[in-house]
């Protein structure tokens, strides 16, 4: 076909010449013009330091903000030489690592390892007990343990600014995002102590910025930084539920990105199955596989290091506490138990105890005396070996007899010679239940006082013809009531000094763990020591175990109807910012603490969920009516950048809102971050149509007021030295108890 020129009869190279003169350019062939050194500087645009500062941006900005956090979060960070709040906890527990001795506590260990890791970096020995409101010793360096903790919460400064970036904020929204945590002064007072929630906030700031760049990837699937972030972010996810299991809710919302890109992609009917099945496959190993992985290793080291008898054995299988060095758990019982035998049975139950009874009786039902299972190890817990009613009757001369499995046998409380008895009278608390009590004596009695034995399993043998020390599972069951002795988890009242209840159960359950009982100590001098270490509890149970009971110890931290706790607070008050916290003694002549947030941050950000959801509305509204207000772009933006920040919130706030523990401030400021996201969304796309000029100007505005509260409230985090009325300007509420 011929082209323009030819059908305009015009010449081609002619053509070409003009186009080059009127652009500037020399032509074809011609000589070309000798420029005069001014010419050429007067093309030359002029040098700014402005230009430089904004194509230099994304290198000054990060370390600025940076250089700032790390100010922020350590300057006189050792003013304060006392233990403060759960520095009285986290500080112990980490004492528990340096000396190797096993603890229990409610959250997974990784962060308490942590801080056993900054005790051993500061040349601390594990030997202060770290109770609230001592003085740090001189040999402890408490302000190096701090700053190792320090850093954490200074990390998230500039993954705040990269989070927002990632998320596709302007310039000036990405500063804001930025300051707002740099100058939140609840992030600020938290991160400088030694407790777990400056990790728990870092965790969660790489999880989110991670979840942020993997979903940048997805138009690059397969590629090698595609697979780089999904992996980092599966890493992310492992360490943020190992350090407390608020984790588990950004890993829910990861889930639900999850869950809804899997779906848009089965629905893509152009995708071939092979690639719908590999994206499943690389998700099952990078957000599910990768965090079971690094939180399994967790606990794999957890019981590595901790190898020596402590105070939280008692939560572990006996099996278990036989293997720690220097416990005096079967240490030289006899393997075999036999009639007469003094032994302790301790419930297999997750965080299950020790077969219990004392004095005092019920104050209702039977009046008989109390039975119940307790952790703490004394003489209450011994039980003698008898045979049943009907056998003969025991000599402390015969020869040694042996009880089996299907053997009814009687149990006989050491310390009073009553005998295990169970009736029916419903049990005090679980009235569906039997009552289990003590009764009688060694010749008073009937069968009701007969248990009969049913081994479940045996860890060092398949013989069931006896009854083994630790390795041997057992049920008790009773011999005329066909129902089984069970210590769950429900708690006496104040009466039963709010030890577990014992009770007989009529259903029949094999697998209920609760129902299972192992002898764990035994006293025999007719039979010879044993070895309690022959037989290694295994890793696997030992880890479902310890994790069933750091659940239900969790469930059971309710608010004491008996106690005032004047640190604890409600759910609604925290995004309205109605509370703060004491983190210390309010006396003049110590440097006081008070975890309070930057009232602009706080209010800011929880009015912009609102925001957020009435733009959602008017959106919604605007598109049904028929007008096309949003691209494609735009809405993609306004879903992950704007509506999936909220859903973050909602995931860290609702569970508090239904959950029956006793709560505090600071288990709203994971919740926060996602808030902010959200504020900073609402502010961007308010401003995104604005003059230049206009835009700069209000985030200018914001940025004096946040800096300017900060500035304000400065020594509520860097510590209020003297009198705390010196502060009463700071009090613009009566519910923020900072000078009274």
């Amino acid at each position: 076909m011929a082209n323009a020129a030819q059908t305009t009869g015009a010449d081609p190279q002619a053509e070409e010449l003009r186009r080059r003169n009127v652009a500037g350019q020399p032509s074809a062939g011609a000589p070309a013009v000798a420029r005069t050194p001014v010419a050429e500087k007067s093309k030359e645009k002029p040098f700014s330091i402005l230009t430089v500062l904004d194509e230099y941006e994304f290198i000054w900005a990060p370390l600025l903000f940076t250089a700032l956090a790390f100010f922020t979060r350590m300057w006189k960070i050792g003013l304060s030489p006392i233990v403060t709040w759960d520095e009285a906890h986290f500080g112990k527990f980490g004492s528990h690592y340096l000396k190797r001795e096993f603890y229990f506590d409610v959250h997974p260990p990784l962060g308490k390892m942590l801080v056993g890791l900054s005790g051993y970096l500061a040349g601390y020995n594990g030997s202060f007990e770290f109770k609230s409101g001592e003085t740090y010793p001189p040999e402890l360096n408490y302000t190096f343990m701090r700053l190792f903790n320090s850093v954490f919460g200074a990390v998230c400064v500039p993954l705040a600014y990269w989070t927002a970036k990632e998320l596709n904020f302007r310039r000036p929204t990405v500063w804001l995002v930025t300051m707002m945590v740099l100058f939140e002064n609840s992030y600020t007072t938290i991160s400088r102590f030694i407790l777990l929630d400056s990790m728990l906030l870092c965790f969660t700031f790489t999880t989110v910025f991670c979840w942020s760049k993997f979903h940048r990837q997805q138009h690059d699937p397969f590629s090698p930084e595609w697979g780089l972030w999904l992996m980092l972010l599966g890493v992310s996810i492992g360490c943020v539920t190992s350090v407390k299991w608020v984790g588990f809710f950004v890993t829910a919302l990861v889930g639900l990105y999850t869950i809804e890109d899997l779906w848009n992609k089965f629905g893509d009917l152009k995708m071939p199955k092979i690639e719908l099945f590999t994206h499943l496959a690389f998700r099952v190993f990078g957000l599910i596989l990768i965090p079971f992985c690094v939180y399994l290793f967790s606990f794999y080291l957890h019981f590595l290091i901790l190898e020596n008898s402590g105070p939280g054995d008692a939560q572990m299988s006996s099996l278990f506490q036989a293997n720690l060095r220097g416990t005096e758990v079967g240490k030289d019982s006899p393997l075999e138990i036999a009639y007469g035998s003094r032994a302790t049975l301790k419930n297999m139950g997750y965080g299950g105890g020790l077969l219990h009874s004392h004095h005092q009786t019920y104050p209702e039902g039977s009046t008989q005396q109390q039975i119940t299972c307790y952790h703490h190890k004394d003489s209450n817990n011994d039980w003698f070996f008898y045979p049943n009613r009907h056998d003969t009757e025991y000599d402390t001369e015969e020869p040694l007899r042996y009880p089996s499995n299907g053997d009814a046998i009687r149990l006989i409380h050491a310390q009073t010679g009553r005998n295990l008895h169970s009736h029916q009278v419903a049990a005090p608390v679980t009235k569906a239940d039997w009552e289990v009590s003590c009764y009688g004596n060694t010749t008073v009695g009937d069968t009701k006082d007969h248990w009969v034995i049913e081994v479940v399993r045996d860890a060092a043998s398949r013989d069931y013809s006896k009854i083994r020390t630790l390795t041997t599972s057992f049920r008790l069951r009773h011999a005329d009531l066909n129902c089984y002795l069970r210590a769950g988890n429900v708690n006496l009242p104040q009466w039963g000094f709010k030890q577990i209840e014992t009770t007989c159960v009529k259903e029949n359950n094999p697998r209920d763990v609760y129902t299972h009982w192992n002898v764990e100590s035994h006293v025999n001098d007719k039979l010879p020591a044993g070895d309690p270490g022959s037989y290694k509890s295994p890793f696997f149970q030992d880890f479902i175990h310890l994790n069933v009971a750091m659940m239900t110890s969790n469930n059971a931290l309710v608010p004491d109807p008996d106690k005032q706790d004047d640190l604890a607070s409600s759910f609604w008050q925290w995004p309205i910012l109605h509370v703060g916290l004491r983190m210390c003694g309010w006396n003049d002549d110590i440097v006081k603490y008070f975890l309070l947030g930057n009232p602009l941050v706080y209010w800011g950000s929880t009015a912009s969920l609102g925001v957020l959801g009435l733009m959602v509305v008017w959106y919604l509204i605007r598109w049904q009516r028929g007008y096309g207000d949003l691209k494609p772009a735009d809405i993609d933006h306004f879903h992950y950048s704007g509506i999936y920040p909220v859903i973050g919130w909602f995931l860290h706030y609702i569970p508090f809102v239904a959950m029956g523990r006793v709560t505090y401030v600071h288990h709203y400021y994971p919740a926060l971050w996602f808030a902010i996201l959200t504020s900073g969304f609402c502010v961007d796309w308010m401003t995104r149509t604005l003059n230049k000029q206009i835009s700069w100007a209000i985030h200018g505005v914001l940025y004096v007021a946040v800096i300017g509260l900060f500035v304000l409230f400065r020594a509520i985090s860097f510590g209020m030295v003297g009198p705390s009325s010196q502060w009463s300007h700071l009090k613009w509420f009566d519910s923020w108890k900072m000078t009274d």
